[in-house]
């Protein structure tokens, strides 16, 4: 179910010092979060986390991360700059390759980071921007439908990323002969389950696949790397993805294929990492009554683009009322000129009043670093919650003169007073 191991209290007095909306993240959650899954992979001598910087993109977090032997998954140059600038360099840094500028690769080859190429174009793309790196790791997409059992898990072959397979041993032959010493195996099969079989049945397909290329192409299989997927639960009658069973069931698949190891072990969880340790903190600013009953807040979708662009489902509470009864029906929305600007639709909640403060629930993953302008909105800051019970600024809200520093304002409509 959401994460419920903050108080009200915390989020209260976070309210008295600090301008609604804003997002809060719990420091001792994401650090026991990330020791967690370092625990459930402990028996692989060379696992790593790469967490995937595009869920939480804030130097603070990467740090507190670095801090528990993470690395990082980069999409972008922005990205890369972020990570060196956290500290971040050579084997603790891959980039993944989606359809990239060509310049990318070389940042990232200078940055000495794993590549994931994307596509069989990408190799040459690397050659001629950074050189072919003694180890390279190639996305996989296996097509049709990916099942566990008789469940549908994900449907790679509606996605638009990776090599087919005969793309993946046609890639191989050409990177060896660039000069490639070995390879690494990625795969990303499956968004948001909170099944503990997907990563196990997932590592057992790339593994035995890297395994066979191996033997074919003369080039050691290094590493695989899971990727993301591993989900939480934002509804309240949802389990937990149990990470310690995940961990042991790619034990057991590793150690039927890798008898003698050596082949390392990669992950690239974003959602799973921080999502539950990120909140949404909103008040109650207008009601309205209608057709239906509606609650106006603060915050609105460019603080958090989930449930406007999914139709995702976040809980809320009441600051307060956690334990009043939830007779009463609302929509939750912003002030952008959008309809979907909602956070709940028809969802019963405590009385809500103007004033009251609303917590919207697992934000931490892919809430703030989704923020956009639309309507001239500001996106919100961001509030570290540490360890020693205290608060820090980690990101100040957004500004008018933000918004209008990439505008070439004419000079004769009159200055902004900005």
């Amino acid at each position: 179910m959401p994460n419920f191991t903050l108080t009200d209290a915390v989020f209260q007095q976070a309210a008295e010092r600090y301008p609604t909306p804003f997002h809060l993240y719990d420091e001792k959650g994401i650090r026991e979060r990330a020791r967690r899954l370092n625990r459930a992979f402990a028996w692989c001598a060379d696992f790593r986390e790469y967490f995937a910087v595009k869920a939480l993109p804030n130097p603070s977090i990467l740090r507190i991360l670095k801090e528990e032997n993470c690395g990082l998954d980069c999409s972008s140059a922005t990205e890369l700059t972020l990570a060196a600038a956290c500290g971040f360099s050579g084997d603790r840094v891959i980039l993944s390759a989606n359809a990239m500028p060509p310049e990318e690769f070389r940042q990232a080859r200078a940055l000495g980071a794993f590549i994931n190429l994307d596509d069989y174009s990408d190799i040459e793309t690397l050659r001629t921007h950074g050189g072919i790196p003694a180890c390279v790791c190639l996305r996989y997409n296996p097509g049709g439908e990916f099942l566990i059992g008789n469940a549908i898990m994900g449907n790679p072959g509606e996605a638009k990323y990776g090599f087919t397979l005969p793309q993946l041993r046609e890639g191989l032959d050409r990177l060896k002969a660039l000069g490639a010493e070995s390879f690494g195996l990625h795969a990303f099969l499956s968004s948001n389950t909170r099944d503990d079989s997907y990563f196990p049945a997932l590592a057992e397909l790339l593994l035995e696949l890297g395994k066979k290329l191996e033997a074919e192409k003369g080039l050691r299989f290094a590493f695989v790397d899971l990727s993301g997927g591993v989900g939480i639960p934002y509804r309240p009658e949802e389990k937990e993805t149990n990470i310690e069973a995940v961990g042991e069931g790619v034990r057991r698949a590793y150690e039927k294929i890798c008898p003698g190891g050596g082949v390392a072990v990669k992950t690239e969880l974003g959602r799973w990492m921080t999502g539950p340790c990120g909140w949404l903190v909103t008040h109650a600013v207008h009601e309205k009554k209608i057709y239906r009953d509606y609650i106006g807040v603060d915050a609105c979708a460019v603080n958090l683009m989930r449930p406007a662009m999914y139709g995702a489902y976040h809980h809320i509470s009441v600051c307060g009322k956690r334990d009043w009864p939830e007779d009463h029906l609302y929509d939750v929305t912003g002030s952008l000129c959008e309809n979907n600007d909602k956070f709940a639709i028809n969802r019963n909640l405590p009385e809500i009043v103007p004033g009251d403060l609303l917590v919207i629930h697992d934000t931490g993953a892919h809430g703030s670093a989704m923020g956009y302008n639309y309507n001239g909105r500001l996106r919100s800051a961001e509030i570290l919650y540490t360890t020693g019970g205290d608060y820090r600024m980690i990101r100040r809200a957004e500004r008018p003169e933000d918004y209008f520093a990439t505008l070439d304002i004419d000079p004769a409509a009159g200055a902004l007073g900005l």
